[in-house]
């Protein structure tokens, strides 16, 4: 059995510093670890990799999409989903592309709703369909959504989003609001000359609206040239929120690598999720899954398991949980953002990981 325990010999962010107590592959019934220990708890499952937005940090200007035949039957991403939740996965977050834009999408999420075991399912959305399906996601059993939002000016946000509307992703914030949803939670990734003018902005309309705000440092995913020229980091941009607001370190955790402030006063929570300044990986605690069915047990590396092919092999649900248990052994300790900066090892666009 995994003793699920790192051992530190420094500080908690330097990777370096955990090593495995125990390696061996055998899983407790009911638990998927690997093969450092970590817990696997967290699944983040694609649906699809088409999107109605075309963001600059996100995929290229002309994406080319996958053919409905190489993309993951909503009955295969609900199989999938079953059998990481009889190994113990506890948070599922749906992602794309914008996992709305699927066809039936809500077919697969009133399921995984209903999976026994299943204590989180959350969406990460970019706001465009909420409008109208926030109600009936809420319904479903979806715990919290989180809502892609860079800009809070119109113009910016078309040239981030290159074809989106703000206006609409506005509505759909509002629409979850008054669906039920709470402690909803606006992304942003932190551009240097794109949009770091306005994270003051974004973070009070998050506290007008009572809503959580995290600021990502964007990630080194595809052959999108320049990052180096707009990378900052959560210190930066902690430090200039600073001037404006009081933010008082939290201790709270929502299952992923955001680490939380507070703002005296207000029921928002400011979070920072740093691969690059702060790593995570020595908690990591989540694998994805992409939209065509491979398991990436890191988003940083190439490494994957073709999960697939397992599915369409007419193999049963013993040898594709098999095949997920096999996965952990190609989980690293960690990832190397930040030498990745202008040469990514990783050149698929995030739209293809999934969001």
């Amino acid at each position: 059995m995994h003793n699920e325990t790192l051992r530190p010999e420094s500080t908690p962010d330097d990777l370096a510093s955990f090593r495995p107590l125990v390696q061996t592959g055998v899983h407790p019934e009911g638990t998927l670890v690997d093969k450092y220990g970590r817990r696997i708890t967290y699944v983040r499952l694609s649906i699809t990799d088409r999107c109605d937005f075309r963001c600059t940090y996100c995929m290229s200007e002309e994406m080319t999409f996958l053919p409905r035949d190489a993309v993951m039957s909503l009955e295969e991403c609900l199989r999938v989903a079953s059998v990481f939740v009889g190994l113990g996965v506890s948070k599922l977050r749906i992602t794309g592309g914008e996992p709305l834009v699927r066809k039936d999408a809500l077919w697969l999420i009133e399921r995984l709703g209903a999976l026994p075991g299943l204590d989180n399912l959350v969406i990460t959305s970019n706001g465009s369909q909420l409008d109208r399906f926030a109600a009936p996601l809420f319904a479903a059993g979806v715990k919290r959504i989180n809502i892609s939002l860079d800009t809070l000016q119109a113009d910016r946000f078309r040239q981030i989003t290159r074809i989106g509307d703000l206006g609409k992703v506005l509505k759909g914030i509002a629409a979850a609001r008054a669906a039920g949803f709470r402690r909803t939670k606006l992304n942003t990734v932190m551009m240097r000359g794109v949009n770091d003018d306005e994270f003051v902005d974004l973070v009070r309309y998050a506290v007008a609206n009572e809503l959580d705000i995290s600021f990502i440092e964007e990630m080194p995913l595809g052959e999108i040239h320049g990052r180096s020229n707009t990378y900052i980091s959560s210190d930066e941009t902690r430090s200039r929120l600073e001037e404006h607001f009081e933010l008082l370190p939290s201790t709270e955790d929502s299952g992923g690598p955001a680490r939380y402030w507070r703002i005296p006063g207000s029921s928002s929570r400011v979070g920072f999720i740093s691969p690059h300044s702060h790593n995570f990986c020595d908690s990591c605690n989540r694998v994805r899954i992409t939209a065509r069915g491979e398991l990436y047990p890191c988003l940083g590396q190439n490494d994957a398991v073709n999960l697939m092919e397992v599915l369409r092999s007419g193999a049963d649900d013993a040898a594709l949980r098999q095949a997920i248990v096999d996965s952990m052994g190609i989980k690293p300790l960690g990832h190397d953002f930040t030498q990745q900066m202008e040469a990514p090892q990783v050149v698929r666009f995030m739209s293809m990981t999934g969001g």
